[in-house]
């Protein structure tokens, strides 16, 4: 008799956006005479820049010839990607981050998923709600979420993102071992001041806590109180781990190349209170069971550093924002309750009417031809929510927004 983990029968059956992708597909073929505007899934649309292209092809190139063919890579990144990196990213903003303190991987959301593999099985996990459903969902696979009871798990802490605060994470009540923020914020589109980030820093020091920041969305950042990097804060690099992604910065959706920072002050202990390197757990980890990001997408990555890269991959980012600033500019206009668009590429608005996130997902898909993602798909206080993304062409973007208006 062949066992399951029965920690996957306490999922819900299908993957948010599986189901988001199913129900348009069923319209699509009852109605293939409407164009459907997509403004669900945060997947970008526009093409790769010039520059990423042309190291891609170069990249192939040297694919090609014996003299400069490149197999196994090291598991933790080509130095060439790490070292830039480590340059641009980091200590030109003044931060002390090495390249051996990098780690390249195929995306933030693998790395995400995979970090507790060098984790204690029964540590306890919050994560904000409504929340990037692969955080609550690789910790269930995991056995530490427990049975489902709504929309929560019972062995998961929730700390809620709504209106009330402002969409700003309050410290949670019960402490947690491990605790998962994401700014610029998936789903909501809210983004942590450096004083209330200060404030999840200065708490993780107080009660030995881990902070998996996921800073995805970090070249979206518009505001200037608004950190780019968890790093920015004092000590913060001796209780975070962050999580980086090529994917909305330039469009590697389809590429795949991410990184994760684990610095080396960033300390656990064992079963017998001893002190371990997570950088070297991390490392062990990544070589035993990752073979790296493709050399030809790590070359794209390190162009995207080059003064070409960089005013390209900008060019675009502006592009997606301006479309956030029709919708918010659109919606409120529509007397719509938005929030985001302003740090980020997500709009969060409430729904009509007391409708519920998934009545008028439906109701946008029916009658108007528009794709959202249910905020109750994020969780329990995700509902009487929709989620927007950016990721369209400035024209299928007021298009939509007209067809809201007409709604």
């Amino acid at each position: 008799m062949i066992q399951v983990n029965d920690n996957f029968l306490l999922l819900p059956e299908s993957y948010l956006f599986s189901e988001v992708a199913r129900r348009v597909k069923v319209f699509q073929e009852e109605n293939p005479e409407v164009k459907v505007i997509r403004m669900g899934i945060g997947d970008v649309t526009r093409p790769l820049c010039k520059a990423a292209i042309e190291a891609m092809h170069r990249a192939v190139e040297d694919e090609a010839d014996t003299a400069t063919f490149h197999g196994y890579g090291p598991e933790q990144g080509y130095a060439f990607l790490r070292d830039k990196i480590a340059d641009f990213d980091y200590q030109k903003r003044g931060i002390a981050i090495s390249p051996d303190e990098i780690f390249i991987g195929d995306g933030a959301k693998s790395d995400l998923g995979n970090f507790f593999d060098i984790l204690a099985q029964d540590s306890t996990v919050a994560v904000t709600d409504p929340v990037y459903p692969v955080y609550v969902d690789t910790n269930v696979m995991g056995g530490r979420g427990g049975k489902r009871h709504g929309e929560h798990h019972e062995g998961i802490i929730y700390i809620p993102l709504n209106k009330a605060n402002k969409y700003v994470p309050q410290l949670p009540e019960q402490r947690p071992d491990v605790i998962y923020l994401c700014s610029p914020n998936n789903p909501t589109g809210t983004a942590m001041t450096r004083e209330e980030l200060k404030k999840w820093v200065d708490y993780a020091r107080k009660e030995n806590s881990l902070i998996l920041f996921d800073s995805a969305y970090e070249a979206y950042i518009h505001s200037e109180d608004v950190p780019h990097s968890i790093y920015e804060i004092e000590g913060a690099k001796e209780v975070a781990v962050e999580f980086r992604s090529f994917s909305k910065t330039a469009g590697f959706t389809g590429v795949r190349c991410g990184y994760t920072v684990v610095p080396f002050a960033l300390m656990g202990h064992d079963s017998e209170g001893n002190e371990v390197s997570l950088n070297r757990l991390w490392n062990r980890r990544q070589c035993t069971k990752f073979n790296g990001a493709s050399y030809i997408s790590q070359r794209a990555a390190e162009a995207v550093y080059t003064q070409e890269g960089r005013s390209q991959i900008e060019e675009t980012i502006e592009y997606y924002m301006e479309n956030a600033r029709i919708m918010r500019t659109s919606l409120t206009a529509a007397s719509y309750d938005v929030v985001g668009g302003v740090d980020s590429p997500y709009i969060w608005l409430k729904t009509p009417k007391g409708m519920t996130s998934w009545e008028f997902f439906d109701h946008l898909l029916k009658d108007h031809g528009i794709v959202g993602t249910p905020g109750s798909g994020f969780g329990a206080e995700g509902e009487g929510y929709l989620r927007l993304t950016a990721f369209n062409t400035h024209e299928a973007t007021r298009e939509a927004m007209l067809r809201m208006h007409n709604s």
